[in-house]
């Protein structure tokens, strides 16, 4: 089967940056003497016009193929476009090019990973405006929070591409959530010091209940947890748990 050729600096490859990324994919195509050969592999590096596909075989460059992501099924006609290589001249990947350029062939993960770089690319324009700090400030706690929501989103989907155990990410998305709650509060805290929240603010007898609610939770469990630690000091010590040598 014929090599593909270095890649060329196009100005296709240049549009929009390219996402480190990992999406399951079967490559269709028919070679010269008209047999087709569907390959899977898996495209690493993305954006809305292309990216980089790695496969066991490969197809020659300027050869157009049949593109479908093997997690949503959508199929998309793309086109070699070069090859990259390691030192010694191995293939390690050849770019492709989507025929008709989608923000969405790629699926939920890529939009995700694209859309948190457009809101650290505001955020970071937003610091040379006129905006006041406090609001910056806010604006780049809540885009840090959708950041890390949004991977623990990702390593989800690819947990379970993978048949891996995905729930092991909840007790991430819990300590996120838990993480927020504390900096919120603390702002908070800090608003109603400086007067800028009193009782006439939009909401407040709502946050007032729940942070009752909260607060009550909170004692019940770590009622519960001095209970089983003081139940635990009184069982014999050959009742309890040994570490293993």
């Amino acid at each position: 089967m014929a090599q593909p050729s270095q890649p060329s600096s196009t100005s296709a490859e240049r549009r929009s940056r390219r996402f480190p990324f990992i999406s399951p994919v079967e490559a269709t195509w028919q070679e010269a003497d008209g047999k087709i050969y569907r390959e899977a592999g898996q495209a690493t590096e993305v954006n809305a016009h292309g990216g980089l596909l790695e496969m066991k075989n490969y197809p020659a460059a300027a050869k157009q193929i049949e593109l479908t992501n093997l997690l949503s099924h959508e199929s998309s006609q793309a086109r070699v476009v070069g090859a990259r290589r390691n030192g010694e001249g191995r293939v390690l990947g050849v770019a492709v090019e989507l025929l008709r350029p989608s923000d969405t062939f790629w699926g939920v993960n890529f939009q995700l990973k694209k859309t948190c770089a457009d809101l650290v690319n505001l955020e970071y324009d937003m610091r040379y405006g006129p905006i006041d700090p406090r609001i910056l400030s806010e604006f780049r706690d809540a885009v840090d929070h959708v950041r890390k929501t949004s991977w623990a989103v990702q390593e989800w989907q690819e947990r379970k591409s993978q048949h891996h155990d995905a729930q092991a990410v909840l007790p991430l998305l819990t300590a996120e959530r838990i993480r927020r709650a504390t900096q919120l509060c603390d702002a908070i805290i800090a608003g109603s010091a400086a007067h800028e929240i009193t009782r006439e603010n939009v909401g407040i007898d709502e946050f007032f209940a729940v942070v009752e609610r909260l607060h009550q939770t909170l004692i019940d469990l770590f009622r519960d947890r001095e209970r089983l630690t003081k139940s635990n000091a009184r069982l014999p010590s050959e009742a309890l748990p040994r570490n293993s040598t």
